[in-house]
């Protein structure tokens, strides 16, 4: 496997300041590596605070780590130099959650498209930008007729998040963060926007890092699946198995909380956790032993590792204490690995 981006054994840490004692672990001993030459789609879901954005912003270079390294092709971020990162800033690009404020709203929405071609020289005349911008709204679905010289205002939310998906095809990136991109999106629109992302991965060979707490757009998108809980890994594995079949307590709380179209409404609720006189939580144990209905004493005293109970999956979870164990970098070992494919439109036009 050959590194293009990695996350080592990263921990962010918030807070503990002069005037402020309180400390927050937004992530904790977290590792991830994107293979450069097999392009995939990973998924990393989890409710609000599990770390998600922490994470995206680590993976960005927007943040430091408070332990551990984030490198892009073997060299740590926070050591780059300008070229460096330059090189990184094109490869690495980002889709937000939030459709709308992206823009300024004075400009027009070519801007955000024609920045990106001047700024990284991907035309030498006017007519040739124009060429490759209108070639990236085609592919994301959008007809540059009736796109290009509106304001913001003036598209939809579907529209104004595909033209940001467009603004990362632009620059051929060689991986996506997509935080929540789909979120703030009518769901007549998701499909198009998740066809758009699945087609970067399998005809333009991009890597796709999908950040979200929707579990079904992460099952229909994605290969393999990391499962966050209060910045730790609970799960993480092949889609199919982990989404299908979980096996953490946490992971299997996630699923059943997913509403069932049932002439009985009989949705699945959340068990009441253990007595927190038996099973309280604390800093050594397991973070999920106070919600957990099977925990045990042992969940209280260390915490878990990895345990990898089959060829494709990981579980952080002592119920699993028989299989072998993977340490934290070794966790993509769980992962499906999809076929290599040659990159496309790694140079030339869009």
């Amino acid at each position: 496997m050959t590194t293009l981006l990695e996350a080592r054994r990263v921990t962010k840490v918030f807070g503990g300041g002069l005037f402020d004692r309180n400390t927050t672990v937004a992530l904790e001993d977290f590792s991830l590596a994107i293979d450069s030459e097999r392009p995939s789609i990973t998924a990393v879901v989890g409710e609000s605070g599990s770390g998600k954005t922490t994470l995206a912003r680590l993976l960005l270079g927007l943040v430091s780590p408070s332990r551990g390294e984030v490198l892009y092709q073997g060299r740590d971020l926070q050591a780059m130099r300008s070229a460096e990162m330059r090189t990184f800033r094109r490869d690495v690009q980002v889709i937000f959650q939030d459709p709308y404020e992206v823009y300024n709203p004075f400009y027009r929405v070519d801007h955000v498209l024609t920045t990106p071609v001047s700024k990284f020289k991907l035309a030498s005349t006017k007519a040739e930008a124009r060429a490759v911008i209108e070639g990236a709204l085609e592919a994301v679905g959008l007809r540059p007729e009736e796109t290009l010289g509106r304001f913001p205002h003036q598209l939809s939310g579907g529209q104004r998040q595909r033209v940001m998906v467009a603004r990362a095809l632009l620059l051929k990136p060689r991986v996506i963060l997509a935080d929540e991109p789909v979120s703030m999106v009518d769901a007549s629109l998701r499909a198009t926007i998740l066809a758009s992302l699945r087609t970067m991965t399998v005809e333009r060979g991009i890597s796709i890092i999908y950040i979200t707490h929707d579990l079904a757009t992460a099952y229909q998108i994605s290969d393999n699946i990391v499962v966050l809980y209060r910045g730790s890994v609970a799960e993480a594995g092949d889609v199919e198995r982990v989404v299908k079949a979980p096996h953490h307590p946490y992971t299997r709380l996630l699923i059943s909380s997913i509403p069932v179209a049932s002439a009985e409404r009989n949705w699945v609720t959340e068990s009441a956790p253990p007595a927190v006189g038996s099973f309280a939580g604390g800093a050594a144990g397991c973070k999920f032993v106070d919600r957990c209905p099977e925990a045990m004493p042992m969940c209280c005293q260390a915490r878990p590792p990895l345990f990898r109970v089959d060829r494709y999956r990981a579980v952080s979870c002592y119920l699993y204490q028989a299989a072998p164990t993977l340490s934290p970098e070794e966790m993509v070992k769980a992962f499906i690995q999809p076929p290599a494919v040659p990159r496309v439109g790694a140079s030339g036009g869009c």
